[in-house]
């Protein structure tokens, strides 16, 4: 039984129940797209029953290795940029403590998400007192930012430890067959994992991607995936609106759209869930922002934005809903002390617990960001644990792709994303694109 309940009371001033229920027909025919594989990218729809289909074997032969590496590293760096570290981080965050990290595991850090010098050369010279590992995360090889932080974190490993011991320590997650990981992975020995050919990079959590990197900071994979196959039963079993909340998200969030609320705003009221928007915004930007078309995905941690963000939500362009993580029950309880001065005015909540109050804040912002014209979704779990992030995960990857076929775009690829990287090599003279590098030059020249 899956313990995610969609709540959708603040949804009706805007849209109707019969308005929602008319996107029926059009979350069937999504379905139906997904599951006969007869829609757009239908050669990336791995991810569908990758719960269901992941073997336990893979799982206890993840989490051995990861206790293997963790009593050798006090660090595990995940090299790797966009799905290949956000799934991961989003987990990892979610579930570890703020301060500190588990016992006998390591510190986890993160690599090639970015091309900051000062972020890297400041990495290295953390290593350079650390025992560490690290995992590189790519298909090919060959992307940018995380090939540049290997090329230099590979140099560093094996001036500190010695060409073999650092065979050892290197863990490759990559394609099965082919691209330039794999071929350095295969012939420097590394231990691989497989990425999955039919699994794209936002969607690959649920595989060694987000798998070991997760193992590695101590947290139970095995349940993760429970909970990840407990929503694709349910998806499976329910493809329609009703009684399907994954589908009752996918419709709200269109008919929404239609009505001129083009920007979705994540909200959270717990700072561990940071990241899990971060991997939200990644996989409905690249999936639905397409064509000129597409819902913007922002993200907000409350109450802390409601001083910053808060009033432009309450009182700006009215183009915006929200869908809420509310989180019912935290892991720790404190209470509020009674003061004898009552200086600070907060003797009336004197005693209750701090869960209570930041509840009230939720709903209070609630009312008053509906009074002010912006819908709100909420999607109520009972706490964060590896089984409820495993459900959380796959209701959204289904939503997405649900989500992208009723907007009629393809939700597995990302063809805009390749713009930026033309120019990049052009204007650093890489071999191939030598005619579009004196163009870009002259334009940039124009601009100064």
């Amino acid at each position: 039984m899956i313990n995610l309940k969609l709540e959708l009371d603040q949804l009706y001033n805007f849209v109707s129940k019969e308005e929602l229920n008319a996107f029926d027909r059009q979350v069937i025919s999504a379905y139906r797209k997904i599951y006969n594989k007869t829609g757009a990218g239908n050669d990336f729809l791995g991810w569908v029953d990758l719960p269901s289909s992941t073997p336990d074997d893979l799982l206890d032969q993840i989490s051995a290795h990861a206790k293997s590496l963790q009593t050798k590293s006090e660090v595990f760096v995940v090299i790797g940029i966009g799905g290949s570290y956000l799934g991961a981080r989003a987990v990892i965050e979610s579930l570890n403590s703020y301060f500190a990290t588990k016992k006998d595991t390591p510190q986890i850090i993160y690599a090639g998400h970015h091309i900051s010098e000062d972020y890297l050369a400041e990495l290295l010279d953390y290593l350079n007192n650390k025992d560490y590992s690290m995992a590189v995360i790519s298909k090919s090889g060959t992307t940018t930012e995380p090939a540049i932080a290997f090329r230099m974190l590979r140099t560093h490993i094996e001036q500190k430890y010695g060409v073999e011991e650092a065979r050892k320590r290197i863990v490759a997650i990559t394609d099965k067959s082919r691209g330039a990981l794999k071929l350095l992975a295969d012939s420097e020995g590394y231990t691989s994992y497989v990425v999955p050919d039919d699994v794209g990079g936002r969607y690959s959590v649920l595989t060694p991607v987000g798998l070991l990197p997760i193992a590695m900071a101590g947290i139970n994979i095995h349940e993760l995936i429970a909970g990840a196959r407990k929503m694709e039963a349910m998806s499976r079993a329910v493809q329609k609106i009703h009684g399907n909340p994954i589908a009752q998200y996918a419709a709200a969030r269109q008919a929404l759209y239609q009505k001129g609320k083009t920007n979705e705003i994540m909200v959270n009221y717990e700072p561990k869930l940071f990241y899990f928007s971060e991997w939200w915004k990644q996989l409905y930007g690249e999936s639905e922002g397409k064509n000129q078309k597409g819902i913007f995905p922002a993200s907000v941690g409350f109450t802390t934005d409601l001083h910053s963000m808060g009033q432009y939500i309450q009182d700006g362009l009215r183009k915006l809903f929200e869908t809420v993580i509310s989180v019912e029950k935290p892991k720790h309880e404190l209470r509020i002390p009674q003061a004898d001065s009552d200086l600070d005015q907060l003797n009336y909540i004197a005693g209750k617990r701090l869960s209570e109050v930041n509840l009230m804040a939720e709903l209070g912002t609630t009312l008053a960001h509906v009074d002010g014209g912006v819908p709100n979704l909420r999607i109520r779990i009972p706490e964060v644990s590896e089984d409820i992030l495993g459900q959380l995960i796959y209701f959204f990857e289904m939503a997405c792709a649900l989500s992208g076929y009723m907007l009629e775009v393809n939700p597995f690829d990302q063809p805009g994303v390749e713009a930026y990287k033309k120019n990049m090599f052009a204007l650093l003279g890489k071999k191939g694109f030598e005619n579009q590098t004196a163009e870009l030059k002259q334009r940039l020249q124009q601009k100064k």
